[in-house]
């Protein structure tokens, strides 16, 4: 104790003092580095969910190809279907039974979530399924009375319907002018493709006009369908993503189209059911229907899943590029003929509803600056 000097006791309180002045700014210097990795953790944790997701150029191509072939694919087999058997709201209505099936198995298995939906959702969605019944039956009809290169080039004036449609029906959809411009090309384009050389007109008017009840259901469809479903996808507690929003319309189309083919059909199927199975099996039959109907239900959840992550005006202009597709290869199955009005009178109109995909869209409003 004798030794423990004035001078000693000042310098182990000063050592302390650095001791505890260099534990404090260890702490502190721990602490700020916690918090900086903690930030830059949640940045790249934010970048990392923001990449993933974004759609990838690959999952892209994929639904197109998909989409296309598909569709193709549908066009085909429903063609034969309704060459085989002349009861043709039946087989639409049993094309919408394959995709039925096709999603119970997946709500079953739990492979997809099952929509949750009030009575109120089911009843918003009815119209919504009324349109997508009669743009649906329309196409089968149109195509099944006449050439599904045919039923394409007069399925390529929906964007006048659409464009009618946004303007008749609260709340309007006014377009830019050059929009309604490229109208001309698309009903131009039509009309000459329905002149005949040494014929003058030369339209298959039943065809035409199912094919135009399928362009005002579709426009119909889009209109009272965007809020909507916007809003059942916004409500993750519904599980309505694209392919359940696309599954639950299946349903009601399903439901609305029963009634149609008990009306038109019911006197004269047994009959001409006898006739298909004799002429070509029924085997036969029943598979070109099933196939026509699991390809329809594949090729628009494709394209539901390809519309949701870019948007509708990609999704139109692809659309559009279908067609020349589905046209080329119809003519070629189908030995359909392709005579040199047909051929330029369908690619104005393919042209002018490309065009009209493009110019569709309304310039996003600039900012004002201060």
């Amino acid at each position: 104790m004798a030794n423990d000097t004035p001078r000693k006791r000042s310098l182990r309180r000063s050592t302390s003092s650095g001791s505890n002045s260099s534990s404090g700014s260890n702490q502190a210097i721990a602490k700020a580095t916690k918090r900086s990795a903690t930030l830059l953790s949640n940045q790249l944790s934010s970048k990392m969910s923001s990449k993933s997701s974004s759609p990838s150029t690959t999952k892209l191509v994929g639904l197109v190809v998909a989409w296309y072939a598909g569709n193709t694919l549908y066009n085909i087999f429903n063609k034969k279907a309704t060459n085989m058997i002349h009861a043709h709201w039946f087989v639409a209505c049993a094309q919408l039974v394959v995709g039925i099936v096709w999603s119970m198995v997946m709500w079953g298995t739990g492979m997809r979530k099952t929509p949750k939906l009030t009575a109120e959702d089911i009843a918003a969605c009815i119209p919504i399924g009324l349109m997508a019944c009669m743009a649906h039956a329309g196409s089968v009809l149109a195509m099944g009375v006449g050439a599904v290169s045919f039923a394409q080039i007069v399925k390529a004036c929906e964007p006048v319907f659409a464009a009618v449609v946004g303007i008749i029906i609260p709340p309007m959809d006014i377009k830019p002018a050059l929009a309604y411009a490229m109208l001309i090309p698309i009903v131009g384009g039509v009309g000459l493709a329905c002149v005949k050389e040494g014929k003058g007109v030369d339209i298959n008017y039943t065809a035409f006009m199912w094919a135009s009840v399928a362009n005002a259901a579709a426009a119909l469809k889009g209109k009272l369908g965007g809020s909507v479903t916007k809003k059942l996808k916004g409500d993750k507690s519904k599980n309505m993503d694209s392919a359940n929003v696309y599954a639950v319309m299946n349903i009601i189309s399903f439901l609305f189209n029963v009634p149609m083919v008990v009306v038109a059909e019911m006197s004269t199927l047994q009959e001409e059911w006898d006739k298909a199975a004799e002429a070509h099996g029924a085997q036969a039959v029943i598979m070109n229907i099933a196939l026509s109907g699991f390809f329809f239900y594949v090729y628009n959840e494709f394209a539901f899943a390809f519309t949701a992550n870019v948007g509708a005006v990609t999704s139109s202009v692809l659309n559009t590029a279908k067609r020349v597709i589905i046209i080329v290869v119809s003519s070629i199955m189908f030995v359909e003929p392709m005579e040199r009005n047909t051929v330029i009178g369908s690619a104005v109109a393919i042209f002018g509803t490309f065009a009209y995909s493009m110019t569709s869209k309304k310039a996003a409003p600039k900012k004002k600056t201060a």
